[in-house]
């Protein structure tokens, strides 16, 4: 009966999507304001240009391999929810839910939330009413919270003219997608197309403009700029180490390709479909991404020149509030170039937004349907679109975006992300062990090998995180474990 459920809420959804719209949802669900800021951040920590283009090659392997395990599990189950019905059919209802719970706490509607605020931000730079400074109610301050982990907060509570236009973009978004699957997609194409274009612009101006002090900086000295931290010397643990810290940043920026599996059940031809969709993407992605900080390495010396507070020379680790693209436009344009990248980034975060908001509701959607979630938000609207799911997501994303706590949510976003990947490649083993009659119109490139050497080097960056970035990472297993007792007592009084 179970089965029966499943099999027809997943006949409600009306499959309407081809290569071309699922490969859209995966490029554009991944950039975002991402690839247009970690840089920096990135450049800071390993202070080598040649470690620098590392953590990029390491974060597209991971990316990638991650796509294909993930192309075996769609293929074979195109059901809407994706990644949590692959968790529920491998490991139990509980890992499921555990994962439904921590996407709507925190990991799609705090991203959701995050990048709405990116869009704002941007949009202040042409239009400055929309500003953080400026408070139209100001609840308050709240922390900082001193723990076992580390210090949380302060978080400054209330609603300013910026948050206000990022809460209208996640209305205006959620409205979009409420008028159903063909709409979005269609937005999720326009945006995306747009965006690629403009970061191709990103890379071209790179090799057009290209400095002679930067090439001599970055490449004349590639692997030792700044502290030498790979020479013929170095203890290769611990650059190990510093690059898997680095990644924070270019994962966050990779992240969501995962997002095509939560619509599997509106994809036409799911089984051929989902794997291609999700390897062009990310292929694409990387690809793109790779190029960009190659661009970037060609305009800006990867390590600035600073005396005191005062910075001389910002380089790529001290670009103006992070934004590395917008100091290499700056570089071809003059000041008309911060215009030019706050346009990119606009399109940019707008799209990524639409694709986020039209996969991550189809969770909820799921979870509902196996009675782990509030029954309405199983339901559809005339428009075939899960309008409650849709609308219980916009809600807590833009309460997110008044808390002040989307910043330091997403800090430790990425040790959850992690761990769930781990979990879900982790289920292929179980099931190709528990369920060897399974269909599996495509199967993993490389298994066992592949998917092992992805969970060893995930484990290896979680550990890390755990080890030198306590107060990131326990937050983000807290709410994880969290969801265990809420998950009983749910079953408790849903059996009742």
């Amino acid at each position: 009966m179970q089965a029966e459920t499943r099999q027809t809420a997943a006949a409600t959804l009306t499959r309407s999507l081809g290569l071309l719209d699922s490969t859209m949802i995966v490029v554009g669900s991944m950039v975002g304001s991402g690839i247009f800021i970690v840089s920096a951040d990135i450049a800071r920590l390993v202070q080598s240009p040649g470690l620098f283009l590392v953590v990029w090659l390491v974060t597209g392997f991971m990316t990638v391999v991650g796509a294909l395990c993930y192309g075996e599990l769609a293929a074979a189950m195109p059901a809407a929810g994706g990644q949590y019905v692959y968790l529920r059919e491998a490991l139990g209802p509980l890992w499921g839910f555990l994962y439904g719970w921590t996407q709507l706490l925190v990991i799609q509607t705090a991203t959701i939330a995050a990048v709405a605020i990116a869009f704002a931000k941007f949009t202040g730079v042409l239009v400055p009413w929309f500003s953080s400074a400026s408070w139209l109610w100001e609840i308050g301050t709240f922390g900082p919270y001193a723990l076992w982990f580390g210090e949380l907060g302060p978080y400054r509570v209330g609603l300013n003219q910026q948050n206000l236009l990022a809460i209208l973009s996640i209305v205006a978004l959620t409205w979009v997608n409420l008028r159903g699957l063909h709409t979005g997609a269609l937005v999720q194409n326009i945006f995306t197309l747009t965006k690629m274009g403009a970061l191709v612009g990103v890379i071209a101006l790179g090799f057009l403009f290209a400095t002679d002090s930067a090439l001599t900086a970055n490449f004349g000295r590639f692997w030792g700029s700044g502290a030498d931290a790979a020479g013929p010397d170095a203890d290769w643990a611990g650059v190990v180490t510093l690059i898997a810290v680095a990644m924070v940043g270019s994962l966050f920026a990779a992240d969501a390709w995962n997002n095509v599996t939560f619509v599997a059940g509106e994809v036409k031809e799911p089984e051929r479909t989902l794997p291609r969709s999700l390897a062009l993407g990310t292929g694409l992605v990387i690809a793109i991404y790779l190029l960009a900080n190659l661009a970037y390495l060609c305009v800006l010396p990867l390590a600035g020149a600073r005396d005191g507070a005062t910075v001389l020379d910002r380089g790529i680790q001290f670009a103006a509030e992070d934004r590395v693209a917008t100091a290499v436009a700056e570089v071809a344009f003059g000041p008309a170039g911060g215009v030019i990248m706050a346009l990119a980034v606009m399109i940019s975060t707008f799209g990524c937004n639409n694709g986020l908001i039209l996969a991550g509701a189809r969770i909820y959607y799921a979870m509902a349907r196996d009675r782990l979630f509030f029954a309405g938000v199983g339901a559809l609207n005339s428009n075939l679109s899960p309008a409650p799911a849709l609308l219980v997501q916009g809600a807590w994303a833009s309460l997110l975006c008044l808390s002040g706590t989307y910043g330091q949510l997403l800090d430790f976003l990425i040790f959850s992300v992690m761990l769930f990947y781990i979990l879900t490649i982790g289920g292929i083993f179980v099931l190709r062990r528990t369920r060897p009659e399974m269909a599996r119109p495509y199967k993993t490139w490389g298994y066992p090998v592949l998917p092992a050497v992805y969970i060893v080097m995930a484990l290896f960056i979680e550990i890390q995180l755990l080890r030198y970035k306590p107060q990131y990472t326990w937050p983000g297993l807290l709410i994880v474990l969290l969801g265990m007792p809420v998950y009983w007592v749910w079953k408790k009084a849903t059996a009742k």
